[in-house]
């Protein structure tokens, strides 16, 4: 049990890079002590694929908890994924890869953004979830982002 602990949180700590970008913070409740809870926008560019990026907005937990970073931020979430510019498939990347994670409270809780690539219709299909290092959330949200040329 310890061994599969430590070797999540040695996964979390040397996976991919956290986001990239942070767009826009919406104050969704008054909170009265501390930080309000917030919707938060961030954008996270495809390491791989260059000219994809994806943005995901997540809810973020306020008050003295969440300002002191002990809340768990709630597993809700959306995300969408565009070229923003030709795309390029890397000669060996990954039929599946988890491509960034975003922190979501103090007790390894985080969002990760999967990539498939589905040959066949020839798109890349990303997906978020919400895990956790013990109990994992079915909560998740896709995008599908087309890699033929025009």
């Amino acid at each position: 049990m310890r061994i599969a602990i430590f070797a999540g949180i040695l996964a979390l700590l040397s996976g991919p890079a956290l986001a990239q970008t942070r767009i826009d913070s919406i104050n969704t409740n008054f909170r009265w002590l501390g930080p309000d809870d917030k919707v938060i926008v961030e954008r996270y560019d495809d390491p791989r694929v260059q000219n994809v990026s994806c943005y995901l907005s997540r809810a973020a937990t306020g008050g003295v908890s969440g300002g002191l970073g002990f809340a768990e931020d709630p597993s809700r979430f959306s995300i969408a994924c565009r070229a923003v510019g030709p795309i390029s498939l890397p000669d060996k990347m990954p039929d599946k890869e988890v491509i960034a994670f975003s922190s979501a409270s103090i007790f390894f809780k985080s969002f990760q953004i999967h990539r498939a690539l589905d040959t066949e219709k020839q798109v890349l299909v990303y997906t978020v979830v919400s895990t956790k290092l013990i109990n994992g959330s079915p909560f998740n949200s896709i995008s599908v982002v087309p890699t033929y040329q025009r």
